[in-house]
């Protein structure tokens, strides 16, 4: 099958936020047939390698189907949040945006 790598950007949105610590993202997507590609691509694995840098403890993703949706919780990515961290951008509502830029590899029946 021919695929087209695309950012994640072009067929989702994502909304995010900080939790303590912790932050959540939450990607959806804006067509039901592109919830199958993301569930098999964005995992657990790959989101942590993403953020990496960001020295994060571990991340939890959870299957959202009915709303052609996945969440992710990064666990530590805050390191230590708002009041305590030392980071200059201790929130995680800039999370949502920054996985959008993930690379994506799109069947071409898929693509714009």
């Amino acid at each position: 099958m021919k695929t087209e790598t695309v950012l994640l950007g072009d067929i989702a949105y994502a909304r995010s936020g900080d939790k303590g610590s912790s932050a959540n993202i939450g990607v959806i997507v804006r067509k039901e047939q592109d919830y199958s590609v993301i569930k098999e691509q964005l995992t657990s694995e790959r989101v942590a390698a993403f953020f990496s840098k960001l020295q994060l403890r571990g991340v939890k993703r959870y299957e959202l189907p009915n709303l052609w949706a996945l969440n992710f919780v990064l666990e530590g990515v805050l390191a230590g949040g708002g009041s305590r961290s030392l980071r200059t951008d201790a929130q995680g509502k800039a999370l949502g945006q920054a996985i959008l830029e993930m690379k994506i590899e799109l069947p071409d029946a898929n693509t714009k």
